[in-house]
């Protein structure tokens, strides 16, 4: 049903191209999808970024993964090909979602590495502090108040790794930075999984352990932009 194979195998090409096979192949919702081995092979990706890019689309609403039965429809797209929950990014003239979401996987786990050797007592129960005022405001569900929770952890890590050419980039561009916290919230019942991902990077940070709290914050950065349907490979 697709006129060519995606190039590449980049679980993003992969996310769109199931997309396109949905809204021109005429599946409806609880119509079972090819198995993960034929996508796979028509949609010329390795069987990793085809997981990479059903997991995001499960994320989203659009498919059903069931292990033992298949990949099932789940929702339809709108008549313009966006799928019927896709987030809405104001910045794409200058930045894409994706390339800021790569962006803070490679700074700001490195900055957490850092962070975790220089971090000092009274810095951990701050980020402990704002931990646990997200828990408040997402359980109020006020997602605004959580993004800029999440804005302010981040930066606070950025800031005790001394390195100050990564805090001049997040300020200069603060409100895509911001943008990208909010983005992973558009899946309201998927919204804990943040404040869970910053507990464990808090654990990290207190242990100042440095490579496990850069494996942390890199987990979670890659973890909120599935979220949004946004997925790339390292």
């Amino acid at each position: 049903m697709l006129d060519t194979p995606v190039r590449g195998a980049v679980p993003e090409q992969a996310l769109q191209a199931i997309q396109r096979l949905i809204r021109d192949g005429g599946y409806q919702p609880g119509d079972v999808l090819p198995s993960q081995r034929d996508l796979a092979e028509r949609l010329g990706v390795s069987r990793a970024s085809l997981r990479e890019a059903l997991s995001s689309l499960s994320a989203l609403g659009i498919v059903s993964v069931q292990p033992g039965k298949g990949v099932f429809v789940q929702a339809l797209q709108a008549g313009n090909g966006a799928p019927a929950k896709e987030f809405s990014w104001p910045y794409a003239e200058q930045i894409s979602a994706a390339d800021t979401f790569q962006l803070r996987y490679v700074l700001e786990g490195f900055a957490a590495g850092q962070a975790a050797n220089a971090l000092t007592a009274d810095a951990i129960d701050a980020l402990a502090e704002n931990v646990d005022a997200m828990r408040v405001e997402l359980r109020a569900g006020n997602f605004d108040a959580a993004a800029r929770l999440d804005f302010e952890f981040h930066r606070r890590i950025l800031e005790a790794s001394g390195n100050q050419a990564f805090l001049n980039i997040v300020t200069a561009s603060e409100a895509i930075f911001l943008e990208s916290q909010k983005l992973p919230f558009i899946r309201p019942e998927r919204a804990m999984e943040t404040w869970q991902e910053h507990r464990k990077i808090l654990r990290c940070l207190s242990r100042h352990a440095a490579d496990a709290a850069r494996k942390a914050m890199q987990e979670h950065i890659r973890n909120a932009a599935s979220r949004t349907g946004v997925v790339f490979s390292i």
